[in-house]
């Protein structure tokens, strides 16, 4: 039986040491730090010269967005895009996320976008990171969005021209030239973060973060081949998020000796990763498949549920387990009340049976009890794996639990904490992105648009789109993103076959009646956005939560942090009413000009 009360003042308790005043503040940008750190390790940058001519169709951002976007414009007819990518390839996310162990962490046949259009089949059930960046390869190539790419650019201007009707961009490449229409596709997770730990400039020794792993220094490769040059090397890892999680155990096993420095420990379910049997996937690859499989995962992570879960994942139990519960009340207490207490009751079973896993499967009892995740289950990304937990059983792996402290200050020679130094070769930052700084900050440009009005100036008090892609005042933008729209965090990529589908359906509408601009009616945006505000409004931005990303590192949001939130009815009803939408030709409350 759990003690509800107990267990609730535990994870107060457990928060509260948490706390840090400075909030964000507490992270570095590493390209104030350490800019080295953001060389990229994977492509040599190949000199050119500056581009000035004009494309149809130009996309900031080669990651899912923008390769769903370009991909449902080529299927429209819109050939003539352009993508502008930092990285040297396509990919985002998994162009710089190569490090060991590297998976998706929702199914590979619903995280894999396009994988009908392009003929794909998953080999497991969590594809590897290489996998997943040779997908998105394969959709530049099948849709021929190589053909005018610009990579190792980044946008540092991005203005309108009222008189031509055009957008001019501007990059750190000497580029200048010109797009009837712009995609924005950054991404919420691409700025990389570090702690801001005393002395982290002193370190003699080795440092990088994984989202630029260094297998140069490590041995080994993104496919899996041991780091042969840690064998006799110190290394240190700070941070146990989700890149941790699944980075860990192959460190574990190459490294010398491993030192795990952990302020809040993640929750670790399992994973129960296996191939795809391919006969299987013939079976259900009929016409329409990917779609089918998406609306029943967003289903059944979701209060609705469907008739079957197709994927039964770790997503889905906890879904599976509230509906069971508010099955059993009678109809007269579906209250919303009622339906959140359920929603406790379950996760409460839910997290106790996942920090029961950690102390059964870590053999030194206080090891796996540090393991423990005192908090709810979506107030941090959970994570699923099946040999995280099992590294520490290893004798060169030690767990460094500050109890909520973090990491006191790093030396030439190592890392403090708790009193205590560790002598290390090597310091390894599983620190995570920028989430709550300025979006024009992590981009690298502010969109400047009618009457030289920035995009951050018209969102000053709060974030206002119609369906989260167009904002009166910026004709021929799109805003490739999730807020104000499905908001569906859980499997991202849907948002971007989704987006990219709508996006693609209104440049072949302005395209065939001859249309010069578009963007949201003012009256039309302000109703949507009332719409949303009515909803029950961030579900992750839980100020009881533990501290991190989802909720601001536990600081009070401004009132700002209201406006980016999702379609009330959810993810499913979203797309379905973006699908009556935009197949009725009316595109309402768009204004075309």
């Amino acid at each position: 039986m759990i003690d509800r009360d107990a267990l609730l003042e535990k994870y107060r308790l457990e928060r509260d040491k948490r706390l840090r005043p400075e909030g964000n503040a507490q992270y570095v940008r590493v390209a104030t730090h350490f800019p080295h750190m953001l060389d990229d390790p994977y492509t040599p940058r190949a000199e050119r010269a500056p581009v000035t001519d004009h494309v149809r169709f130009a996309m900031v951002g080669g990651g899912f967005a923008g390769l769903c976007t370009g991909a449902r414009l080529a299927q429209a007819g819109i050939t003539d895009v352009r993508i502008i990518e930092a990285g040297g390839d396509v990919g985002g996310t998994w162009y710089w996320n190569r490090y060991p162990g590297a998976q998706c962490d929702t199914a590979s046949i619903i995280y894999m976008p396009l994988l009908e259009e392009t003929g794909h089949v998953p080999t497991e059930k969590y594809a590897h990171a290489p996998e997943i960046l040779a997908q998105a390869k394969k959709i530049a190539r099948t849709f021929n969005l190589y053909d005018k790419a610009l990579f190792h650019t980044e946008v540092e201007r991005l203005s309108w021209d009222e008189a031509r009707k055009v957008w001019l961009i501007e990059t750190d490449r000497g580029d200048k030239f010109t797009a009837d229409f712009v995609g924005v596709g950054t991404g919420p997770l691409n700025v990389p973060k570090l702690p801001g730990i005393p002395g982290i400039e002193t370190f003699k020794g080795h440092q990088f973060h994984t989202s630029r792993w260094d297998y140069g220094y490590t041995g080994g490769s993104a496919e899996g081949a041991p780091m042969d040059r840690l064998a006799n090397k110190r290394v240190a890892i700070i941070g146990t998020g989700a890149t941790a999680v699944q980075c860990v155990p192959h460190l574990a096993r190459d490294s010398g000796e491993l030192f795990v420095f952990q302020r809040t420990p993640s929750s670790v379910d399992v994973r129960a990763n296996a191939p795809i049997d391919p006969d299987w996937f013939q079976s259900i690859a009929t016409p329409g498949w990917q779609t089918r499989w998406l609306e029943n995962f967003a289903a059944n992570v979701g209060m609705g549920g469907a008739a079957e879960d197709w994927v039964q994942d770790g997503w889905t139990d906890l879904s599976r387990r509230i509906r069971a519960r508010v099955m059993q009340l009678p109809p007269t207490e579906w209250t919303p009340d009622n339906i959140m207490k359920v929603w406790e009751m379950a996760d409460h079973e839910k997290m106790s049976e996942i920090r029961e896993r950690a102390v059964t499967v870590v053999e030194d009892r206080q090891t796996g009890e540090a393991l423990q995740a005192w908090y709810r289950q979506l107030c941090k990304r959970p994570c699923f794996h099946d040999q995280y937990l099992q590294a520490f059983n290893r004798p060169t792996v030690t767990l460094v639990h500050t109890d909520g402290q973090g990491v006191g200050r790093i030396d030439e020679t190592g890392i403090w904490a708790g009193g205590q130094h560790h002598a290390v070769d090597c310091i390894i930052h599983s620190t995570g992105f920028e989430v709550g700084t300025p979006t024009e900050e992590r981009a690298g440009f502010d969109p400047v648009g009618i009457g030289g009005q920035t995009l951050s100036q018209a969102w000053a008090d709060g974030m206002q789109t119609l369906h989260g892609l167009n904002s009166a005042g910026f004709p021929n933008l799109f805003l490739i993103q999730f807020a104000q729209a499905a908001n569906f965090i859980v499997n991202v990529p849907h948002n971007w076959m989704e987006t990219g589908s709508t996006v693609a359906s209104i440049v072949r509408h302005m395209t065939d009646a001859g249309l010069a601009t578009v963007e949201a009616d003012a009256d039309a945006q302000a109703a949507w956005v009332q719409l949303l505000l009515q909803g029950p409004g961030m579900m992750i931005n839980n100020p009881d939560c533990t501290p991190g990303y989802y909720n601001n590192e536990g600081q009070p949001m401004d009132d700002r942090a209201r406006y980016a939130v999702g379609y009330p009815a959810g993810p499913n009803a979203f797309f379905s009413y973006m699908k009556g939408w935009r197949s009725d030709g009316q595109f309402k409350g768009l204004r075309f000009g």
